[in-house]
């Protein structure tokens, strides 16, 4: 008997969305549990009764939640295509751009979504100088680790292909190709890798669902 892998996500989440692409990078099976986020299910609050919300990797039984824990009990119980460097310099560097970008630079754009009008533009200025700091830590490379797909551009999933449409829908430039090319480039490149495209939401629906969001 195979192991027991399950996903609980939420269709538009880029947090669900990062706990997948792991999974399928290393290539391991797994079930995914859509949940409503009006209507949670018993089993979700059973799962991740502290948070109450998506991701949840289940594993055999055992439950584990906030995709940045899920990301690194992926990468320590499955071996195959590792997505932190192995030498520990390397690892830490990972780790901080990783932190950098779930903690300052989700937090500013988020501010930028929600912040009322007379500070948007502070807000933009702030989330601008986020993406000049991933802009420099490319530096030419095609993905944050160099030549694949590794943890760093995993967290940075949601600027690769939901900033995008929430800028447009916004009426914002935050990320362009005048800005920003190296990183430009790289959402280019990231999102259209066929393991990335093939668990992306359509981007129709994906800017319908934003719009939802936002109104709130």
């Amino acid at each position: 008997m195979g192991e027991e892998v399950k996903v609980f996500g939420a269709w538009g989440s880029p947090f669900s969305s990062k706990v997948e692409l792991a999974l399928r990078l290393k290539g391991v099976p797994y079930d995914y549990i859509e949940e409503d986020l009006n209507n949670k299910s018993s089993l979700l609050l059973q799962y991740n009764p502290v948070y109450k919300k998506v991701p949840v990797l289940l594993h055999n039984g055992k439950s584990i939640a906030e995709s940045i824990i899920i990301l690194e009990y992926i990468e320590e119980t499955w071996k195959a295509y590792p997505i932190l460097p192995q030498d520990p310099n390397d690892k830490a560097m990972a780790r901080f751009w990783i932190n950098f970008i779930d903690g300052k630079c989700s937090s500013a754009i988020r501010k930028v979504a929600f912040s009322p009008e007379e500070e948007r533009e502070k807000a933009v200025e702030e989330a601008c100088e986020c993406l000049k700091t991933l802009e420099s830590a490319l530096n030419g490379k095609k993905f944050f680790g160099g030549d694949t797909i590794g943890m760093v551009d995993i967290v940075a999933l949601f600027i690769a292909f939901w900033l995008r449409p929430f800028q447009e829908i916004k009426g914002l430039e935050l990320l362009s190709s005048e800005k920003f090319p190296n990183l430009f480039k790289w959402t280019d490149d990231f999102v259209s890798c066929s393991i990335v495209s093939e668990l992306l939401p359509p981007r129709d629906k994906l800017v319908a669902h934003i719009k939802a969001h936002l109104s709130k």
